[in-house]
């Protein structure tokens, strides 16, 4: 046994057990032991750490086969909590939550422009701001500070190495927080974030599965067997940028035709911009006042719902390049589901049904046959949720002991 491997199973045994409570709770110590396949003594010994940090606490007596009635223990997520930061190309969301990933408190403010240095800049003010008072709350009782953001991201070590929008380059996010506030940081990819938050929490409790976004920009996260791929770097599920028009236009990112230029949000308002000032009727400028400005996802699906054939035209478009992206996904990984998230997404069934339709007419078969899609369904707080997920993972050892 190497030095260290002793802590460890320790710390091991311990997510397992805190994991059985939150989610088989009430249990007894007895029961724990069994389904952990650990001695009475080692569940003794982590129950009674636990209760004394106060992340369970004793609830009465269960029913008892001969002899003593068990003592049954309940998790309490409300007992501590974490911060989570949801960084997007447009905004950021600051929130505290519980250990079940319930938002408490919340704040979103706009990135306005601003790239590099002064986004980090805004980040930190914003974040002075909202855990002042923190102290009254309980400071000793957070357990942490889970930051994503849409880019490729070294989680192991807390780097956001490249966002195109925002033109972070290599920003030691988890070093500059941890220095700054004290508290043990997490650092990961928006995307990643979500498809652990959809296992975890939503409603697609599958192994492998992929999550896809079209919002202002266009990412996926994948788990392959429970695992999050992230690549030699973190630029795993990159599939905004992967290119399906080597004469098309010049991307951010130095490439040609990527996917994100065509179907993301960004890139739909562009074309319906020059929709309008070509002089093409459309229902988007009626109901967003003739103002620029408000020409939003929702106004957009506004006008699809009743039939405006702009809207329509363009939700074809996206439909195809989207479905013959996502057939090669799903040639490439086979998963078991796979979910559409974002703003061009969510109340868009019309995407959803031509996109299916799309899968059923190209993808293998045997790879489509099973295969569930859907929408997203943890709703507004998806980021956030996913935000908190990555610290949970960690806390309850979803990845080791699931």
């Amino acid at each position: 046994m190497k030095k260290g491997d002793y802590k460890l199973i320790q710390a091991l045994n311990r997510s397992k057990i805190l994991n059985k409570i939150r989610t088989e709770g009430p249990i007894s110590r007895i029961d724990l032991a069994k389904k952990n396949s650990l001695s009475p003594s080692t569940v003794a010994s982590a129950v009674q750490e636990l209760i004394r940090e106060g992340y369970v606490s004793e609830m009465g007596t269960g029913s008892s086969s001969g002899g003593r009635k068990p003592i049954l223990l309940r998790f309490n997520p409300d007992n501590h909590y974490l911060f989570a930061i949801a960084i997007t190309n447009s905004m950021m969301t600051l929130a505290r939550m519980n250990l079940e990933a319930k938002v408490l408190k919340r704040e979103t403010h706009r990135i306005a422009g601003l790239q590099g240095e002064a986004v980090i800049e805004r980040l930190l003010n914003l974040m002075d701001d909202f855990m002042a008072g923190q102290e009254t709350e309980g400071a000793d009782r957070c357990v942490g500070i889970s930051i994503t953001v849409p880019g490729i991201v070294n989680s192991s070590e807390g780097i956001v190495h490249y966002n195109t929008k925002l033109r972070m380059v290599n920003v030691s996010l988890k070093r500059i927080f941890e220095e700054r506030y004290g508290i043990q940081t997490w650092v990961e990819n928006d995307m990643n974030s979500i498809v652990l938050a959809e296992r975890r929490f939503g409603e697609y409790a599958y192994p492998n599965l992929i999550y896809i976004s079209i919002g202002d920009g266009l990412g996926s996260g994948i788990l392959i067997h429970d695992h999050l791929l992230h690549g030699m770097h973190g630029g795993a599920g990159e599939f905004g940028h992967t290119s399906v028009d080597r004469s098309g236009l010049r991307c951010e990112c130095g490439n040609v035709g990527c996917l994100d230029s065509y179907i993301s949000w960004l890139a739909i308002y562009s074309r319906i911009i020059t929709a309008i000032a070509t002089g093409r009727p459309t229902l988007i400028q009626e109901l967003s006042g003739g103002d620029y400005n408000k020409i939003v996802p929702s106004v957009y699906k506004e006008a699809l719902h009743r039939g405006d054939k702009l809207a329509n035209d363009l939700n074809e478009e996206v439909a195809e390049h989207l479905g013959a992206a996502i057939v090669n996904l799903i040639n490439m990984f086979n998963p078991e589901a796979l979910i559409l998230g974002g703003d061009m997404a969510l109340g868009n069934p019309e995407l959803l049904n031509m996109i299916r339709a799309y899968i059923d007419r190209h993808a293998m078969p045997i790879l489509k046959d099973d295969l569930v899609f859907g929408l997203a369904s943890l709703g507004e707080e998806d980021k956030l949720i996913g935000a908190a997920s990555i610290l949970l993972q960690d806390l309850f050892g979803f990845s080791l002991t699931e």
